[in-house]
């Protein structure tokens, strides 16, 4: 149907537009020449007659009557032309007088010699072209300058030449009928040419369309063949990348999926065997109380990080994530972040030590959102560590930027992986717990406070994450934020 569509509009707009173009050309020329015939024939039926015009006066002023008629029928008979025109004088009551051809017309209607009569007071000529029977003709009528003045009742008023048309219409039919063949060629050519490169377009388009919809329907495996090097090219290869593209995001997605039930599944399982456990003592032992229920709120604060981070996913993919800005400690929220995570590390044999962790560097922001980036990101390097390794946090402030860096000896991030590493969905190993989203969504936090955070790592040695944030330091630098991050403000 798209195809029909576009070669139908293409008829219609161009082709139409060309056919048209076309006739009135084939029109056009064909009046110019018939116009420029049929002047020749005129210009040549003037001059013959100004010269028979000439002759005629001529005997009409030196003979007599006896003598004129004489030699006006020996003048007409022998004229030159005859083969080609006819020659004949006209009497002063309007009829014909003598004739070349020496018969009397069967018309005796005489539109030109009436023209003649009309522009006596210029020209004294008439012209005509008409039919005659079923003969087309041109007829000239020229008035005698001694018509009316000679002494003879029978001197002839006027001479008229006529011609017959048949062999110029004949050459112009000729002519329009090449003229003709040679738009229809002109045409033909046109039409192949057109048909070729709108089969170079539209079929490329309709293999385009086939696989977009294939894609559409989730077949990420469909790719297009490039033919060419123009923009049906381009569009190949960025169709090509975008199916790459939803390939590589689909994939991600359904490991986030994975991850996600996963990771839900790990502290809920937790959950459910502490609570038939302590349901099962009855409040017997008080060592197994109190380890179920620190299992228990270990796991639920656990769950509501993975909810809260979810939450924040959501609301970022639909550019609803609000801030709550206030004047902030963000080393106090970092403080906390790395209390939260003392205990875990020392369960699974990690070292964690922080530095600089007294300056005081006051930044206007939403302190949640703050803590919640410091624990991802601490999350992430015990996670990603081995026992014996160890986790250093660095915190150093000046005038303008508050700079954070929190390094590890883990496991590292392969340098392919490493430009994916923000990227929603995206895990680096699988083979660790994780959704893939929390980075995503702390350089999302960051990025919304004015500051950036940056990854560095070498595979197998270690990763190394760096967050810069602005330094506040008062209401002007306070109105910069507000109208640069475009968020809700509220003291």
């Amino acid at each position: 149907m798209a195809i029909k569509r576009v070669t139908r509009r293409w008829l219609l707009n161009n082709f139409a537009v060309i056919v048209l173009l076309i006739i009135l050309a084939v029109v056009f020329a064909g009046y110019a020449v018939m116009g420029y015939h049929y002047e020749s024939v005129r210009q040549t039926l003037m001059t013959r007659i100004d010269v028979a015009a000439s002759v005629v006066t001529q005997y009409v002023s030196e003979a007599d009557e006896i003598d004129l008629n004489a030699r006006m029928q020996n003048f007409v008979a022998s004229f030159p032309q005859r083969s080609s025109m006819e020659l004949m004088t006209v009497g002063s009551g309007g009829e014909i007088a003598l004739t070349s051809s020496g018969f009397e017309p069967d018309d005796k209607s005489l539109p030109d010699y009436e023209r003649a009569l009309d522009s006596r007071d210029s020209s004294g000529t008439g012209y005509w072209v008409g039919n005659l029977g079923a003969e087309r003709v041109m007829a000239v009528t020229m008035l005698l300058s001694s018509a009316g003045t000679a002494p003879y009742s029978d001197a002839p008023s006027a001479v008229r030449l006529v011609t017959s048309l048949e062999q110029v219409d004949q050459r112009i039919a000729y002519f329009i009928a090449a003229i003709f063949l040679l738009g229809v060629v002109v045409l033909l050519l046109i039409l192949f040419s057109s048909s070729y490169f709108i089969n170079s377009i539209v079929n490329p388009v309709g293999q385009i369309g086939d696989t977009a919809r294939r894609i559409a329907g989730g077949d990420f495996a469909a790719r297009l063949d490039k033919k060419s090097a123009d923009e049906i090219g381009e569009l190949c290869d960025i169709i090509n990348h975008m199916a790459e593209e939803l390939a590589a995001a689909e994939m991600m997605k359904n490991d986030f999926i994975s991850s996600v039930s996963h990771e839900l599944r790990t502290p809920l399982t937790a959950i459910q065997g502490w609570a038939e456990t302590l349901l099962a003592d009855g409040g017997r032992s008080r060592s197994v109380l109190e380890k179920g229920m620190s299992v228990i709120i270990s796991e639920t604060t656990r769950l509501s990080s993975m909810v809260e981070e979810l939450l924040d996913f959501s609301h970022m993919q639909s550019g609803r994530l609000k801030l709550v800005l206030t004047t902030t400690d963000a080393v106090a929220e970092l403080s906390e972040a790395f209390m939260m995570y003392e205990e875990k590390a020392k369960r699974e044999r990690i070292g964690l030590s922080i530095e600089g962790e007294q300056t005081v560097a006051p930044v206007y922001g939403d302190k949640n959102k703050l803590r919640q980036v410091f624990v991802n990101v601490l999350d992430n390097a015990i996670k990603y560590s081995d026992a014996g390794g160890s986790v250093r946090v660095s915190v150093l402030a000046d005038q303008d930027i508050l700079t954070i860096t929190v390094s590890d000896n883990g496991v590292g991030i392969r340098a392919e992986d490493l430009p994916n590493i923000k990227l929603k969905f995206f895990k680096a190993s699988s083979a660790r717990r994780g959704s893939g989203i929390g980075l995503a969504v702390a350089d999302e936090v960051i990025t919304r406070h004015g500051g950036t955070l940056t990854l560095e790592s070498d595979y197998g040695e270690g990763t190394t994450v760096t967050i810069k944030l602005p330094v506040y330091k008062g209401s002007g630098e306070l109105a910069q934020i507000q109208v640069a991050q475009q968020i809700e403000i509220r003291d």
